[in-house]
């Protein structure tokens, strides 16, 4: 059995050898590690559709327990590389957390998060959103019509809980972002207290995201921010209900990225860039004729050695809407984007807004000048990988031209305040301006010291 895998996979590698051409690869048979969010497509579609056995590259994919363990796997050199939290490569390159240097040639995804509420938040939370004239609840919803309810809860001395999934998650940066935008203190982190709750009105907490409804439905929680399908699975299992998407809260923000151990990119130069072309051909058959692949991408992601939930949850977000509650579906055709508006490039800028959020609750505990987030971003982020294997793909004749950000310095233009739901625009190429113009959070020289922000 084994010998017919393998002559079945070398029969349909000498197929394809024709269109790509096969570099000279220092390893050939790779791990590669994800966890099960519909994020992880790329992998996944590179996979099914045969873009790694193109490229001569024997893939395996295994889903991980949770991002630590996806993290220490990359580390520790069991996973190749892997399906990754933004935040990750970054903060271990500056030791928040297990240090390493983790670099990434290629990001994943732009959009796909939501944050939702119990049903029992969201009734109390409804009186103090505005109506369109179907009724139906206005989009998008500040978090200022949660903080009557915090207070509420605050009142009765109960403290208000919800979840992210992992301390330098987008979610966890994401939902900070969208309560401090309606006025709430989601806690500060301290070299002393990694909790993150330090002065907090709403205390937040690690949960992986396939466990999010179901901590939501045992009461543990009241709310979440997670990755899909985990937002549109409280909706079909009726125990709560999505208040806004992250596309809603910051249009187009940079999602995962696929990280590796700088070592094995270093010693693997070619075996990179094979890697890279591949995902990059997965992407582009995402988004391609107006997401025409949608659904055959949905069916790949149902199994259960990919994401695994129902056809229909995951086609609720991944095929151009988004329901929030029960029958209230509104198009949002980006909310996930893998390819277009160049997503998959790995912008310098991007780097930067997660490294800012880092500093804004104090898991960069001391300030820092621009140049040094610009060189952490640098040491990270590695667009001159990702556009040399999107030569090749050109050359090849797999990839046109034109969708290729080729004479761009790393930055994106300065995202402006009508796309961010606090009005506020955010330019990387001033992370220390930009932390000086958000109203909640640490900058200049102040630090959190013991329980209280000083400075």
């Amino acid at each position: 059995m084994k010998n017919f895998l393998i002559g079945t996979a070398m029969a349909a590698l000498s197929a394809t050898a024709s269109q790509a051409e096969l570099l000279d690869l220092e390893k050939d048979e790779l791990t590669f590690g994800f966890i099960k969010l519909t994020d992880m497509a790329p992998l996944a579609v590179a996979y099914e559709q045969g873009y790694f056995l193109d490229e001569g590259l024997f893939v395996t994919l295994e889903a991980q327990a949770n991002w630590k363990v996806l993290l220490d796997g990359v580390i520790d050199g069991q996973l190749d590389g892997a399906h990754m939290l933004a935040g990750q490569p970054l903060a271990a390159t500056i030791g928040f957390g297990t240090e390493a240097h983790i670099i990434t040639p290629f990001s994943m995804d732009l959009n796909g998060n939501g944050i939702t509420v119990s049903n029992e938040i969201w009734e109390m939370m409804k009186p103090n959103i505005p109506t369109m004239d179907d009724g139906r609840p206005q989009h998008p919803i500040s978090a200022e019509a949660l903080a009557p309810v915090v207070e509420q809860y605050a009142a009765e001395g109960k403290p208000f809980n919800m979840g992210m999934v992992f301390p330098v998650s987008t979610h966890n940066y994401e939902l900070r972002y969208w309560l401090a935008a309606g006025g709430l203190e989601p806690g500060y982190y301290s070299p002393e207290n990694v909790s993150g709750q330090i002065g907090a009105d709403v205390f937040l907490s690690v949960t992986p995201p396939p466990q999010m409804p179901a901590t939501l439905e045992a009461g543990t929680i009241y709310g979440y921010c997670v990755g899909e399908p985990w937002n549109q699975q409280a909706v079909f299992k009726g125990i709560g209900v999505p208040v806004i998407t992250d596309y809603q809260l910051w249009k187009n923000n940079p999602e995962k990225v696929f990280g590796l151990n700088a070592e094995f990119a270093e010693k693997y130069p070619n075996t990179t860039l094979a890697v890279t072309k591949a995902l990059i051909r997965a992407a582009m058959w995402l988004d391609e004729n107006d997401n025409a692949n949608r659904a055959q991408a949905v069916e790949i992601l149902s199994r259960p050695e990919y994401v695994g939930a129902d056809y229909d949850v995951i086609a609720n977000s991944m095929t151009g809407f988004f329901e929030f509650e029960k029958g209230d579906k509104r198009d949002i055709p980006d909310f996930n984007v893998f390819f277009r508006y160049n997503a998959t490039y790995p912008f310098y800028s991007d780097a930067i807004w997660y490294l800012t959020q880092m500093r804004r609750w104090g898991q960069i505990p001391e300030a820092k000048d621009d140049q040094w987030y610009h060189d952490v971003a640098k040491k990270v982020y590695k667009p001159a990988i990702y556009l040399e294997a999107a030569k090749l793909l050109v050359d090849e004749g797999l990839a046109n031209e034109a969708d290729f950000p080729w004479d761009s310095d790393g930055y994106k233009a300065a995202t402006p305040a009508a796309d961010i739901i606090d009005g506020i625009p955010y330019d990387g190429r001033n992370p220390n301006a930009y932390l000086e113009s958000l109203p909640i959070g640490l900058k200049g020289s102040q630090k959190v010291v013991g329980n209280e922000v000083q400075g």
